[in-house]
């Protein structure tokens, strides 16, 4: 598919409709009986962008997936609606009223700038990339707050806008994912450069950014979504040197306050977990102080404590059991328990949780749960085992 212009006439829009949510297995059949009847390139692509459409769905949502337009590369890098939509909010709240979105991609964040009122200009290289962008502003209604340009995004003036935002390629398709932050397309120092230019913006980066890439004029948060980290960003023009982790749906977040790593303690009653936002923002030193806990082990982010409390920002367990590594053991202990349904997590161990599980469950009878750690405890190879809290 490179070409978006035949789905957008009225016959490509009416076929997109024949095949929406067309299952995979029943594309063959589909295809052959719509080439009766339409030009075999056209029900092609329509049978693909259905595809695309449903993979879009985790992201965008159905209602708006099923008049969306995407390429593979956009589906898979473009941001999730809900981390959209909680950045744009934050740029309203600053005051900004019009945005440089700079590699825009299909357009997932200029439709949600938009949508909080703020007037875009999307900006991408690709032609293919530039045309869906267009094509979801006027599908979603909003073309009159967002412009679509191809071009260059080191080649257009920003100023004049409020904001800038950058989301630079971060991968290839010779290397796949990039780490390196100066191997980014742009490279983070050039949007860092133009970032500074701006009186706010707004840096997309990969959650696994060095802390010590982080400029000392950015406010640095990490992101994440139902559990799962999506993104980090840097923002400029807000509160230089300021670390956040911010949860979602919420948004809840937790400010860092510079404090020292937590101190290893035995295990308690309870164990924590952090939101993965929440270690990747190195402030696991912020929850165990508002859990009055401490850690199991200084390089693992397992927080105990004795008493419960209530946190958005780590999951509590009731820890039952605490056993050295041992696969005999464990496996008595569970058929002691009548564990039929288990929950293999792991943090500084080199076993895989699958294998592990097939060892100690080979044939599961029990009706009860069970959580195990597989982890370290004062640097000893430990499992730990409870239940949620």
């Amino acid at each position: 598919m490179n070409d978006l212009a035949p789905l957008l006439t009225p016959a490509g829009r009416a076929l997109l409709d024949e095949v929406r949510g067309t299952a995979p297995a029943d594309e063959l059949a589909v295809a052959t009986r719509l080439r009766r009847e339409h030009p075999a390139d056209l029900v092609s692509a329509a049978l693909g962008q259905a595809r695309l459409r449903q993979r879009a769905v985790a992201k965008f949502g159905d209602e708006d997936a099923a008049r969306m337009f995407f390429t593979p590369n956009g589906v898979e890098q473009s941001t999730r609606a809900s981390v959209a939509t909680y950045r744009a909010r934050r740029l309203k709240e600053l005051g900004v009223t019009s945005v440089a979105d700079l590699c825009s991609g299909i357009g997932g964040d200029a439709i949600a700038l938009a949508r909080a009122g703020i007037r875009v200009l999307a900006v991408d290289r690709d032609p293919l990339t530039a045309a869906a962008a267009r094509a979801n502003a006027e599908a979603l209604g909003l073309s009159g707050l967002i412009e679509v340009r191809e071009a260059d995004v080191t080649e257009v003036d920003t100023a004049g806008y409020d904001a800038v935002f950058v989301d630079p390629a971060r991968r290839s398709a010779k290397r796949g994912r990039i780490f390196d932050p100066e191997a980014y397309s742009p490279p983070l120092s050039w949007a860092i450069e133009t970032a500074l230019k701006a009186p706010h913006a707004a840096l997309k980066i990969a959650p696994g950014i060095p802390h010590e890439a982080i400029p000392a004029e950015a406010e640095a948060e990490w992101i994440s979504d139902g559990g799962d980290v999506k993104e980090a960003v840097l923002w400029f023009g807000t509160a230089p040197g300021a670390v956040r982790a911010t949860l979602l749906p919420g948004p809840r977040t937790l400010l860092g306050r510079g404090l020292p790593d937590p101190e290893v303690r035995p295990v308690g009653r309870y164990l924590y977990e952090p939101d993965g936002a929440v270690i990747r923002a190195h402030l696991v030193a912020e929850v165990a102080e508002d859990l009055e806990g401490g850690l199991i082990d200084e390089t693992i982010a397992y927080i105990t404590a004795d008493e419960l409390h209530a946190t958005p920002y780590a999951t509590a367990y009731e820890i039952t059991d605490r056993l050295p590594f041992n696969v005999k053991k464990l496996k008595a202990l569970l058929r002691e328990r009548g564990v039929g349904i288990l929950t293999v997590k792991k943090r500084g161990s080199a076993v895989e949780p699958e294998e592990l599980r097939r060892k100690v469950l080979p044939k599961p009878h029990g009706k009860a749960e069970a959580t195990v750690f597989l982890t370290r405890v004062a640097g000893a190879p430990t499992m730990l085992v409870g239940a949620p809290a």
